[in-house]
């Protein structure tokens, strides 16, 4: 396949043009990789997930997915993973449970480009040794899609989402949604029937929740930022936002103030909520909240949250400030 979109290709916006684009795709699919094994990073995102989706459908059990829990995912996500391809989709799922390694490798680090670099790096070293394990691998399948391909020719990133992987496995590369924008692999990915919750997933940081727990990861803080995270989503979900705001998320940052609770005096962390909208992520607005749903998310967290003493909302726009805060 290509890797320049044909213009006379239609824009997948219905579950007709996607059942088309995935029964092509399987027919493609089985051509490139007959009877031989497929490997593939699955986060949990939408790209990864409807790619993984789309083997399933075309190749079943040659497929083998290998999913990295590095403590760094929001809340419930792992096992939503495992719910949705190990127990529904009966896929060759293999689950990693790497927390210890990445937060003790990431222990006393604050730079935000030294804490990327650990997490891309380990990540690679984990994928590799769990490919070693496997024998027959010929294909590494992978999420990209146009826009990937549009911003690596211009030089803005790389595409290649497992990149750095040394040369005994060189895999050839299987990338089924790659002509597609992120919009169109959504419609591919409900036509595949997975859940609501994971085709329409907010955009997320490769690093997780690395980058909103600002400064050296402590587990405490990042437990206090997965779930300040977990509460904001459900609340607007039960609000009616979910889908109708491009991302919102919470940050702790690396600081306490005093406060005060059942008459005690407290040192404890702010969370800070970013909600924003945009269409291009280079420039983004903030999103009006209502203030009778900021009371609401403000009492949820300072009641089940530990170690929280303040909610604070974040106006700021795109530019100065950047959509993430590392």
């Amino acid at each position: 396949m290509s890797d320049v979109r044909p213009e006379s290709m239609a824009r997948i916006t219905t579950k007709e043009l996607a059942d088309e684009f995935i029964a092509q795709q399987i027919k493609e699919i089985r051509e490139q990789v007959g009877d031989k094994k497929v490997l593939l990073a699955l986060s949990g995102g939408v790209d990864s997930s409807v790619v993984a989706a789309l083997l399933i459908k075309a190749i079943g059990k040659q497929l083998y997915c290998v999913h990295v829990n590095h403590g760094l995912l929001r809340k419930g996500e792992p096992e939503q993973v495992i719910k949705v391809f190990k127990e529904e989709m009966d896929a060759n799922l293999i689950y990693v449970d790497a927390v210890d390694r990445f937060l003790d490798k990431l222990a006393g680090v604050s730079d935000p480009e030294t804490k990327r670099k650990i997490i891309g790096k380990e990540f690679i070293d984990v994928f590799v040794e769990e490919a070693r394990k496997l024998d027959g691998i010929a294909y590494l399948a992978q999420g990209t899609i146009y826009p990937d391909i549009l911003e690596s020719k211009d030089g803005i990133k790389a595409h290649h989402n497992v990149g750095g992987l040394p040369e005994d496995l060189n895999f050839e590369l299987v990338e089924p949604v790659k002509l597609l924008y992120k919009d169109e692999v959504r419609v591919v990915g409900k036509a595949l029937g997975l859940p609501e919750g994971m085709v329409e997933r907010q955009p997320f940081p490769g690093p997780g929740l690395g980058v909103r727990c600002v400064g050296a990861i402590t587990r405490d803080r990042l437990e206090a930022v997965r779930e300040s995270d977990a509460i904001l989503r459900e609340e607007f979900a039960a609000a009616g936002l979910q889908g109708k705001v491009w991302q919102y998320f919470t940050v702790v940052p690396d600081f306490k103030s005093t406060g005060i609770r059942d008459g005690k005096r407290t040192f404890d962390w702010p969370v800070i909520i970013r909600a924003i909208n945009t269409t291009d992520a280079i420039k983004v607005t903030v999103e009006e909240i209502p203030y009778s749903l900021l009371y609401k998310i403000r009492d949820r967290i300072l009641t089940e949250v530990k170690g929280v003493n303040r909610v604070l909302y974040d106006i700021t726009p795109k530019p100065v400030a950047t959509i993430e805060y590392e």
